[in-house]
C-alpha cells in the first residue's frame, strides 16, 4: 500500500468512527459581524460565529478574488457558493467557534485580493483578527484556506513562523500547487512551520493549478510540522468549471463528510 493510501484509509477509519458517534447539539450564538482595526485607516470585516464550549476557532479564506461583501447585519453580499462559506454551519456542528474573513476595507473594489494574499500587509490585517480573537474568545485560532485561500494562511503562516503571532494550526484544503504567474503554496518555506498542518484534497479535482499528483510536493515541504496528516477523498458531483465552486475542486455533494474530517482533526490536535 501507497503512503498516499495509508493516509487515505485512516481518515476513512477517523470519519467512520466519528459519524457513528452521537453529536450533542451544541448552543450557539447568533453570527454577527465584527470590524477589527489593523493598518492605519484599515478594518478587516469578518463573519463571527460564536459556538459555546468551542475548541478552537476556525478563521475560513474564500478563494478567487477573496471579496464576500460581509455585511453589517452578517449577510454575506457575494461569493456565498465557495466551499467554506457555504459550509460554516457545518464547522460550527463540529463544536468550533468560526470566523469567515472577508477583503479588508480598503481592498473593496478590483482587483480585491487577487496579488494582495502574500503581501505584509494582507498578513498584517490576519495578525490583527488572529489577536483579536484569541483577547475575545480566548481559544485557539486556526487558518483554514481553499484555492487560492491556501496562498494567504500559507503565506501568513510561514511569515509569522515561531513568533506569538502565529496561528495554533492550519487547514490546507484543494491547494493551488503549481502556479505560472505566483508562487504556489509548495514554493513557500514551508520548512519554518512547526504548527500542526492538515491537508485535504479531492482526488479527481480538476483545476489545472491543483492536480493531486502533485500533492507529495506539498506533504515533503512540511517536514518540521509537530503533526501533518494528508485527508484525501473522491467522488460528489462535478459541475461547471473545474476550478469553480460546483466541481469536485470545492467537494460539491460532500461537504458534510470533508468538514466532519477537519473537524475532528482539528479537535484531536488541540490541547
Amino acid at each position: 500500500m501507497t503512503p498516499l493510501a495509508i493516509l487515505r484509509t485512516t481518515a476513512a477509519v477517523l470519519l467512520a468512527a466519528m459519524l457513528c458517534a452521537i453529536t450533542p447539539a451544541l448552543a450557539q450564538e447568533a453570527p454577527r459581524a465584527v470590524d477589527i482595526p489593523t493598518r492605519s485607516g484599515v478594518t478587516q470585516r469578518i463573519l463571527l460565529m460564536p459556538v459555546t464550549d468551542a475548541k478552537a476557532v476556525v478563521v475560513l479564506f474564500t478563494g478567487g478574488n477573496g471579496l464576500l461583501r460581509i455585511a453589517p447585519d452578517g449577510r454575506i453580499g457575494t461569493g456565498g457558493g465557495n466551499f467554506l462559506v457555504r459550509s460554516r454551519q457545518l464547522f460550527a456542528d463540529q463544536g468550533l467557534a468560526v470566523a469567515v474573513i472577508d477583503a479588508p476595507s480598503d481592498r473593496q473594489t478590483a482587483p480585491f485580493l487577487s496579488g494582495f494574499r502574500q503581501t505584509p500587509e494582507h498578513a498584517e490585517d490576519v495578525k490583527a483578527v488572529i489577536a483579536w480573537l484569541r483577547q475575545n474568545l480566548k481559544l485557539p485560532v486556526w487558518l483554514v484556506g481553499t484555492s487560492r485561500g491556501t496562498q494567504s494562511i500559507g503565506s501568513i503562516a510561514v511569515r509569522y513562523a515561531g513568533t506569538p503571532d502565529s496561528p495554533d494550526g492550519i487547514v490546507l484544503t484543494s491547494t493551488i500547487l503549481t502556479e505560472t504567474t505566483g508562487r504556489p503554496v509548495p514554493a513557500m518555506a514551508l520548512e519554518k512551520l512547526t504548527v500542526p498542518v492538515l491537508v485535504v484534497h479531492h482526488e479527481q479535482d480538476g483545476c489545472n493549478l491543483c492536480a493531486f499528483s502533485n500533492i507529495p510536493s506539498l506533504m515533503r515541504k512540511l517536514e518540521n510540522a509537530s503533526r501533518k496528516d494528508l485527508q484525501t477523498w473522491a467522488g460528489g458531483l462535478n459541475v461547471g468549471d473545474p476550478c469553480e465552486a460546483q466541481a469536485y475542486h470545492c467537494y460539491n455533494g460532500i461537504e458534510k463528510q470533508v468538514v466532519a474530517g477537519i473537524g475532528a482533526w482539528i479537535r484531536s490536535a488541540t490541547p
